[in-house]
């Protein structure tokens, strides 16, 4: 029989487009194993990638939990009229008692054996201060008198040497203090808050949280320095312990001097003292006597002009009349080391130690 026509040719051309569809097909698998093989290795990352931020994410929970139990919330900080009325009640009845001594220290101070000025640092007023009471050799700088960042060097090589603040490491506040009348005492730093009351701030520099904190229980606060209008309480240490040097409205000429619990933050005994605020530039406390330093409203040469001894051991007629070496303006704080003997003082932007020479109280 004859053949059909074309036939051969149509069927060649179906050969060869099945062989072409065959191809196409084939890469279009291929194509699309390939797709899926890269689909399965980004899903395998990205599951590999939640897994690692769940990981970190848990690692971080864990490590807010520990943060949040070393540093607890700091107290909340709230002005109870009622706890505070009591608080001055009970003060009061025991103010003016005579003191009962902790130590058998009998000191006085003689003259200022020594002046050494460190260096010129930050603003004309301020407060620069070792640990009264511990054995550490850090320097703590409060720049100013009202601010919220306190540098701490970790020796007094690096303070002296270096003009800026970068061998200092910061610790930053939780409320901004006022005045300079703070002190570093036991590892803790007493600091002055003023939110309508003045509060005495107990904060722990180990692990830098709010141990405790008190309205100072005085009504009607007013400077208690004549001449440094900026401080309205002055926390002092000595080798009693702590003392909160102030000044009120209702004996509104003289200082007046509180005997600080540092564990509770509260008044132990408070004293009306003779030693008027006007002309007065600082103040500190050796062995339970307070001496108030004076000056003039034009600088002149700083004196010790007044002393009250809370043991009624030192008359005032037997205290030397103590004078400091011609400076450059007047003091704006100056704290006295019990361990050391010394005065560390803030001087219109200068810092200058005081070594004291002392002398034995005589009895009245």
């Amino acid at each position: 029989r004859l053949p059909w026509p074309g036939c051969d040719e149509r069927i060649s051309q179906w050969h060869d487009q099945s062989s072409r569809y065959s191809t196409e097909l084939r890469d279009f698998k291929n194509q699309v194993l390939g797709m899926l093989e890269t689909a399965e290795k980004e899903r395998e990352a990205m599951r590999s990638e939640a897994e690692s931020a769940a990981v970190r994410v848990d690692r971080l929970e864990r490590e807010v939990d520990y943060l949040e139990t070393q540093n607890p919330a700091p107290p909340c900080v709230e002005v109870d009229e009622t706890l505070m009325e009591k608080q001055v009640a009970t003060a009061k009845q025991r103010k003016n008692e005579k003191y009962t001594k902790l130590t058998d220290c009998s000191d006085t101070i003689a003259s200022v054996r020594a002046m050494k000025i460190l260096k010129r640092f930050g603003s004309t007023s301020g407060l620069w201060t070792k640990d009264a009471a511990g054995n550490s050799e850090k320097i703590y700088v409060f720049d100013g008198t009202a601010n919220d960042t306190v540098y701490v060097f970790p020796r007094m090589r690096e303070f002296t040497l270096f003009s800026a603040t970068r061998k200092a490491a910061r610790i930053k506040l939780p409320y901004p203090w006022v005045g300079t009348g703070h002190l570093v005492y036991d590892g803790h730093l007493y600091y002055i808050r003023q939110q309508g009351s003045f509060q005495v701030i107990k904060f722990n520099l180990a692990n830098k949280t709010v141990v405790d904190s008190s309205v100072f229980p005085a009504e009607e606060q007013i400077p208690v320095f004549g001449l440094s209008p900026f401080t309205y309480i002055e926390v002092a240490a000595d080798e009693e312990g702590l003392w909160a040097i102030y000044a009120t409205k209702e004996d509104e000429k003289n200082i007046c001097l509180a005997k600080l619990d540092p564990t509770s933050l509260d008044i132990e005994q408070m004293w009306d003292t003779p030693c008027p605020r006007e002309n007065a530039e600082g103040a500190f406390v050796v062995c339970g006597t307070l001496h108030v330093v004076y000056n003039t409203r034009l600088p002149s040469r700083s004196r010790v002009q007044c002393v009250f001894d809370v043991s009624g051991t030192l008359a005032p007629e037997d205290a030397s009349l103590v004078y400091f070496p011609k400076r450059y303006g007047s003091h704006s704080s100056m704290k006295y080391s019990p361990r050391e003997r010394q005065i560390y003082a803030w001087d219109d932007g200068y810092q200058i130690i005081y070594r004291m020479e002392m002398k034995k109280k005589l009895e009245v």
